[in-house]
């Protein structure tokens, strides 16, 4: 608030001051928007297909800090200006302050210098380090051929301000060594440095970096366009982003801030501006921890989700090409965010939390990638291409709008770490098998169409609330639903088709009814639909893929109920004589498995995984019943089938077949196993598949164990 009612207070002190002497200020920004950015701090609001998501919106940072009034004002006192005329190899300037040594001009104490004209040479700035020196840019041109065309060598903060309407341009060819610096930058400053101002500013940098400093770096207004064989623009301690238009086309990162030297430094902070950031390396990177709290954003990170080239550096180690990435938390509470990045969209080393915002997002690896807890509070995020959508130790979906469209798991909560270049397309770090990583969903509308499992985790997957419709995988590999812990549904609306080979159902702790059926043959843009037994619809989803398996669950359904199913052309009637109705992942690996006594399991299918998997008990089969599921065999096959009640007598055989049930013999399995009748239990055995070229790529199940991308390179999930 104390921004605000300044911003309110300068606006009346500035009508008044234009009597006394000429004030050039900021234009085309609303300021009092930007002072509202940093006073908000707390909430987040977005709407989505005209729901309002509100969360509370996350400040990793002190953003009330983050700048000056004068960062904001962008202003200068014209009476008191010295005016420094840039005659091209030389310039010339009467004031003391301003010493000129051939095209080198250098200045030496605090004041407002206006450059206008064309140098071959240098601005050097080396005053006391109390001192703060602001350059007016008002149609200047300067181009270093062998140096940075700005250095800053030594002040307090050096203000670069680019006057209204005024078309500025600074370039650099190489870098020579001039003092004990390493000069790097067209624009090179050892102290705190702001960019503001209306007017516009060209920087192409043929080798190093458009703008470094060694400090802060703020940029509040211009427009700045660089083009850069380095990093865009690079802050050590920070970058600052309050305002403005950027255009970064970068070799290395677009925007970059890091300090090897203090953990808590080497931050980005964005509370608005507009960005287009063409990078070969990451779009934004910060060591240290990002926010971004506003702003638009249109990032193209290692050229793309579809390349498949892998950059290295000089070293040989693989470049990092992801859209926006923080070596610790990073927090998007608002802005439209659009990235198409080689590697993860979104990648936090520490947590991750979406509380507003928009985001579009297309990926080669994970659309939001965090090593700790990833969290969807609030706002619209769209994975429209990926390899996973959503990855991290912890998965929280607490509110927001999310569509997931990816080529692997959608959800995957896994554990550990994964600092690698290109992850799941190119090689990932360790993330294997955390059986305390947790999957919850709590609020919000979620979306998931993968082609591997859809909400996959190595530990405990709760629902509690929100609403999930998953379209999972048309193999039998993955399933809708994996989880290696407990499965739990207390509230909320979830349908999951996919298939039946892998298809699981929530667990006897949940207090919330949960049916899991097969259903025949249905394709992509079939309706899924429950209804009570007076023909009201309590739930219905469209599938966005095929499917022979369906778990429905909302809070209508009730012990004792008699409900109807119906997708595409079945229609089953369910009484839920327990709150879950099927139990899927029934059999033992490669014979099929036994139901409760009396019953046989189906045939299993031969072929599992290399790893081997869990062998779990067949269906349960009632009196006349049938127990479905697949169970994954203890030698790596995966029993496919279903157990028969004890009253159940088919006339020709299993499952239609033409042969005889075989008899139990006497002593029942200590004498010698009943015969296989020919014509086996309805058909012949299928076949185990032949391992084709290059490995499992095509067989293995993806989500669960070893896996290997689809460029046959070996992935721990």
């Amino acid at each position: 608030m104390k921004r605000k009612v300044f911003m309110k207070l300068y606006s009346f002190a500035v009508t008044a001051a234009l009597t006394v002497f000429s004030l050039t200020s900021c234009g085309g920004q609303d300021l009092d928007q930007v002072a509202d950015t940093l006073d908000q701090g707390n909430v987040a609001a977005v709407s989505g297909q005209g729901q309002a998501a509100t969360a509370a919106a996350e400040n990793l940072l002190p953003v009330e800090e983050m700048f000056t009034d004068r960062d904001l004002r962008c202003d200068y006192d014209l009476t008191d200006a010295i005016t420094i005329a840039l005659t091209g190899s030389s310039a010339s300037c009467d004031a003391k302050s301003v010493v000129i040594s051939g095209s080198t001009v250098t200045i030496t104490e605090e004041g407002v210098y206006i450059l206008s004209g064309s140098l071959e040479g240098m601005v050097a700035v080396e005053a006391a380090d109390t001192d703060k020196v602001q350059l007016v840019l008002d149609g200047a041109e300067l181009s270093n051929g062998t140096n940075a065309a700005i250095y800053a060598k030594k002040a307090d903060k050096l203000f670069i301000t680019l006057a209204e309407s005024s078309k500025n341009s600074l370039s650099s060819g190489s870098y020579t060594e001039i003092d004990e610096n390493s000069i790097d930058g067209v624009i090179f400053a050892k102290c705190d440095l702001t960019i503001n101002g209306t007017g516009s500013l060209e920087i192409e940098a043929a080798e190093g970096h458009g703008v470094v400093t060694k400090d802060d770096l703020v940029v509040a207004g211009g427009i700045l366009t660089v083009s850069a064989e380095g990093h865009g623009l690079e802050g050590k301690d920070s970058v600052r982003i309050a305002a403005g238009q950027l255009n970064l086309t970068a070799g290395k990162d677009g925007i970059h801030s890091e300090n090897n030297d203090n953990s808590e430094k080497g931050f980005v902070y964005v509370a608005d501006g507009q960005f287009v950031i063409i990078s070969d390396g990451d779009g934004i990177s910060a060591g240290y921890c990002l926010q971004i709290d506003g702003g638009s954003f249109s990032i193209l990170a290692g050229n793309g989700s579809n390349n498949r080239t892998v950059a290295r550096d000089e070293n040989g180690d693989t470049v990092s090409t992801k859209g926006i990435k923080a070596g610790a938390a990073m927090t998007i509470n608002g802005g439209t965010v659009v990235i198409d990045a080689q590697d993860d969209a979104l990648h936090a080393a520490g947590n991750l939390t979406v509380t507003g915002g928009s985001l579009q997002l297309a990926t080669g690896d994970d659309g939001l990638h965090s090593d700790e807890t990833a969290t969807v509070a609030g706002g619209r995020v769209d994975i429209t291409d990926g390899y996973e959508g959503i990855e991290g130790y912890h998965i929280v979906i607490a509110g927001g709008e999310i569509h997931i469209n990816v080529t692997d798991d959608g959800v995957n909560a896994a554990g550990g770490n994964d600092q690698s270049g290109f992850g799941g397309r190119m090689g990932r770090g360790e993330m294997f098998g955390a059986t305390d990583s947790t999957v919850t969903i709590s609020g919000g509308i979620l979306y998931v169409n993968a082609a591997g499992d859809g909400l996959d985790s190595n530990g405990d997957l709760i629902v509690t609330g929100g609403e999930t419709y998953v379209s999972g995988p048309e193999n039998g590999a993955n399933g809708a639903l994996d989880y290696g812990g407990s499965g739990q549904i207390t509230g909320g609306v979830l349908v999951a088709v996919g298939t039946p080979q892998m298809a699981m159902n929530f667990g006897e702790t949940s207090t919330q009814g949960s049916i899991l059926t097969n259903v025949a043959n249905c394709k992509a843009g079939d309706e899924v639909r429950l209804l009570d037994d007076q023909g009201n619809v309590l739930v219905s989803y469209t599938a966005e893929s095929a499917f022979s398996s369906v778990v429905v669950s909302c809070p209508q359904l009730k012990q004792g109920g008699t409900y109807t199913l119906s997708a595409g052309g079945n229609e089953t009637e369910i009484t839920l004589e327990s709150l879950i109705y099927g139990n899927g992942m029934g059999g033992f690996g490669g014979h099929g498995g036994m139901g409760d006594p009396g019953n046989w399991g189906g045939p299993g299918d031969g072929f599992g995984k290399p790893d081997g998997g869990r062998g779990q008990g067949g269906g349960r089969g009632q009196s006349g019943g049938r127990g479905q599921g697949d169970g994954r065999g203890q030698d790596g096959g995966r029993g496919q089938g279903e157990g028969r009640g004890q009253d159940w007598r088919p006339e020709d055989g299993f499952d239609g077949g033409d042969g005889e049930q075989p008899k139990m013999p006497e002593g029942n399995f200590g004498g010698e196993m009943p015969q296989i009748p020919e014509g086996g239990f309805g058909g012949d055995m299928p076949e185990i598949p032949p391992l084709p070229e290059g490995g499992f790529n095509d067989l293995m199940p993806q989500g669960s164990g070893n896996d290997f991308d689809s460029f046959g390179n070996q992935r721990d999930i």
